[in-house]
């Protein structure tokens, strides 16, 4: 997959194959797009291409500064050469690019960019200034553009409708089961191990601090986590903790309780501070507790580590 950080270098195609979107997370709605554009650029001998855009949209034009985004930049564009794509370009998103016409957009990029001749897009997607841009309206005009227009109808999981919107939230309750379901994948953290105050070590369960690599990343909901640990080429099974630390700080009282990501990788001794490390979420274990004393959090770890073992055992999900 060929990737441009803007448009301007592209080189436009006989037979353009084109989607366009934020994708964030990529999920079973986004993958069944990418599915039929491969299969339409196969068919009719032509070259796929994916617009994306950075910012998200939602973070410009600030009606939601707030948003976290299930998948880093940089971690999307990893998910979708997965995809097999032939070219991904990423158009900066801007005040000024957010009022582009829709027939502007079209004419502009589609065609005269691109060299469009089928155009896929999801079923609820929107596109141009105050979103005015619509399946319909790509339909009735089709013959003017010179290109085919398909809708990929919604994606549906126990008859509900998979979005990013919804993963969001599901992450932001700790329901791990049902995001990974919408998503196809784990959802994963990436970051750096950094030093922490060795108390697991105390507890019999030394950690791992993450920083995460990115600010956007959204964090799912405190609490403790079955999760499946990539260090360079070897995956290892354990249970990550995200939280205040309430029963530490009881003990060791901070001024300040900052949110901590702290993973125990089992049957792992190695000095492992300063490399990259991926976290992939398998199920939530249980939300974060405190307890009276040190004792009890270890006896509670006990218990937290057979249930993980457990969870990881039956756990059928792709990691890739």
């Amino acid at each position: 997959m060929k990737v441009y950080r803007g448009i301007d270098k592209f080189k436009k195609l006989q037979n353009a194959v084109v989607t366009s979107g934020t994708f964030d997370g990529v999920h079973i709605g986004h993958q069944k797009i990418l599915d039929r554009l491969k299969k339409i650029a196969e068919v009719s001998h032509g070259e796929t291409v994916l617009i994306t855009y950075w910012p998200h949209p939602r973070l410009v034009l600030g009606n939601d500064n707030s948003i976290k985004l299930i998948t880093a930049f940089e971690e999307k564009i990893k998910l979708l050469k997965r995809f097999g794509l032939d070219h991904l370009i990423i158009i900066e998103f801007t005040k000024e690019f957010a009022k582009t016409s829709s027939t502007d957009f079209i004419k502009n990029i589609l065609i005269d960019k691109i060299g469009t001749k089928t155009l896929v897009i999801g079923y609820d997607h929107r596109f141009g200034h105050n979103r005015e841009g619509s399946f319909e309206a790509l339909s009735a005009n089709s013959d003017n553009y010179g290109f085919d227009v398909e809708e990929i109808p919604q994606q549906e999981i126990h008859n509900i409708a998979v979005s990013s919107t919804k993963i969001r939230n599901h992450l932001s309750k700790g329901e791990i089961h049902i995001s990974n379901e919408y998503l196809g994948y784990p959802h994963c953290l990436h970051g750096k191990v950094i030093r922490g105050n060795q108390l697991g070590r105390e507890l019999g369960y030394p950690t791992a601090n993450i920083k995460v690599n990115s600010e956007l990343k959204l964090i799912p909901s405190v609490g403790s986590y079955a999760v499946k640990v990539e260090l360079g080429n070897e995956t290892y099974d354990g249970m990550l903790n995200i939280g205040t630390r309430p029963t530490i700080n009881k003990v060791q009282p901070r001024k300040e309780t900052p949110l901590t990501i702290e993973v125990h990788i089992f049957e792992f001794s190695k000095n492992i501070y300063g490399n990259e490390i991926t976290i992939k979420f398998i199920k939530l274990i249980r939300k974060e507790e405190k307890f009276d004393s040190l004792n009890q959090l270890k006896d509670q770890l006990n218990l937290d580590k057979q249930k993980t073992i457990n969870i990881l055992l039956e756990s059928s999900i792709k990691l890739d």
